[in-house]
């Protein structure tokens, strides 16, 4: 008997997702927590672990904290903690890719090609190499986007409770998830049937969506927060108070070119297709009469129409790559759809759309050689660690902005902004501060004379010359995009990252 095996889109998904696990963890073990985020929520998750929540709701994600902090409870190494977050940012392309194929039927080589180009996207590798909020919030907005796509299609309590479980767990995990909300408005405004406020269903997703603030607010309060203390990460993002430590003040910054450049500079190709591909489509639904409120969104406006919003709204706030997290992915499977829909309809021969595709892949593989693998070299706050305890530097450290070394340090790196207060610190028994040039990445120029002084060490790392690692920081420095990569150009002519300097009391 002859069986023959069919390859079904499931396992092209399955096999394209294997593939993207070592080329988003290449590297990744050998290189220190990126950035300051990654370090603090490193140790937050840790004293949520030993019953400390002072920090639980630190940038409004409880849920993430309360996610990991199991894993400290079996180690603290944070290389665990890197590498299960970037597998977790894959499941959510896997999400994403298996929403986009359902939906349209993709081929099985043109799901597992779809997954692979979302996979290898230039800042969604970047941003799947971190330990931030970005990897579980992109999973949270995936299963959003496929769960409200099917309460639109399917009308019902079921289908839109089960979207409000998503955008919960998306509020809790990401306070960002609050820029979905004018998004979801104005799509239950164009689908027109009344369902929110039938029967009293607003009320009990209201109820649905507060239950995690109640909860976790009265669990914090018992531990001796205020009980507003999740509420108040909001009030302070909207209404933020002094400057930080780069002079920024604001929260809205107009800039309609800096995601235009960036994607231009470090995504591919595709996504420009699928960022003004559907406005042909939207024209010809618009020419034909197609398109109106109460009308279904066809499914490739459905996604444009998010991609579109969050660009939108984005361009309106402070800048960084990840702002537009979330439209990524879209971008990328609009592209595909946009070229599948001319080989469906014979304008593009089929070898001709698989060649192109392949093009943008082996791009995209050359993006990351150039913006990610580039800066993959072994860490060297290890040498600086092993180098303070060989010269009887026991004690606390000073560290510029930067925490990178906190994770090799088992006693007190201290963060400062300035080196006006290094005298004090020497009198509190600081005898070294580390001069990280995670200083330029920041913009916190407060250390131009520790510079100019001969330090007693130095060691390069490589990592804190990117440009993405910069770029994500423009959110903080409030500097346009030239700007930012300007003083990214600076810093890669400096020898050396990280110098050790004796500190002085005077």
């Amino acid at each position: 008997m002859n069986t023959k095996l069919t390859i079904l889109p499931a396992h092209y998904l399955a096999l394209a997702l294997l593939l993207l696990v070592p080329v988003r963890l290449h590297g990744l073990t050998q290189m220190a927590l990126p950035d300051y985020d990654s370090v603090r929520n490193w140790q937050i998750v840790q004293e949520v672990a030993a019953g400390d929540l002072r920090h639980l709701f630190r940038h409004g994600s409880p849920l993430f904290m309360l996610l990991y902090a199991p894993v400290s409870w079996f180690t603290a190494d944070y290389r665990v903690f890197l590498v299960l977050n970037a597998l977790l940012a894959v499941a959510a392309v896997g999400l994403l890719a298996a929403f986009v194929a359902r939906q349209t039927r993709l081929p099985g080589w043109q799901t597992g090609l779809l997954t692979l180009l979302m996979g290898t996207a230039t800042f969604l590798t970047y941003g799947g190499r971190d330990f931030t909020m970005s990897a579980g919030s992109l999973l949270c907005f995936a299963g959003l986007l496929a769960a409200y796509y099917r309460r639109l299609r399917e009308p019902g309590s079921a289908t839109l409770y089960r979207a409000a479980i998503w955008l919960m767990l998306g509020l809790s995990f990401n306070y960002k998830f609050l820029l979905v909300l004018p998004i979801l408005a104005v799509l239950e405004w164009w689908q027109a049937d009344g369902l929110l406020l039938q029967r009293g269903r607003w009320w009990r997703v209201g109820a649905l969506l507060a239950t995690p603030f109640v909860v976790l607010s009265a669990v914090g309060w018992l531990a001796g927060l205020r009980w507003y203390a999740w509420v108040a990460v909001y009030y302070n993002v909207l209404f933020p108070g002094a400057g930080n430590a780069a002079g920024r003040t604001a929260t809205l910054h107009l800039d309609l070119l800096y995601y235009f450049r960036f994607l231009l500079d470090f995504e591919s190709w595709l996504v420009w297709v699928g960022l003004l591909g559907p406005l042909a489509l939207l024209g010809r639904q618009w020419r034909t009469g197609r398109l109106g409120r109460g009308r279904p969104l066809p499914f490739e406006l459905y996604l444009a129409v998010w991609g579109w919003c969050l660009l939108a709204g984005m361009s309106l706030l402070l800048k960084a790559p990840r702002g537009l997290l979330w439209a990524y992915g879209l971008w990328y499977a609009l592209g595909l759809l946009m070229l599948a829909q001319s080989w469906r309809g014979r304008r593009l021969p089929g070898p001709v759309l698989a060649a192109l595709l392949l093009a943008a892949l082996v791009g995209n593989f050359y993006r990351l050689q150039r913006e990610v693998y580039a800066y993959v070299r072994p860490t060297s706050y290890p040498a600086v660690a092993a180098w303070l305890a060989a010269h009887h530097g026991s004690g606390p450290v000073a560290s510029t902005v930067g925490l990178g070394l906190a994770p090799f340090r088992p006693d007190t790196v201290r963060s400062i902004t300035s080196q006006q207060v290094l005298p004090a610190l020497a009198r509190q028994g600081y005898r070294y501060v580390l001069l990280d040039a995670y200083w330029r990445v920041t913009n916190v120029p407060q250390f131009d004379s520790l510079r100019h002084r001969p330090p007693l060490a130095a060691w390069p790392e490589p990592a804190l010359t990117s440009p993405l690692l910069f770029l994500e920081h423009s959110e903080y420095t409030g500097l346009s995009y030239q700007q930012t990569l300007h003083r990214q150009q600076q810093a890669r002519q400096d020898s050396a990252q990280l110098r050790v300097y004796e500190v002085s009391s005077e």
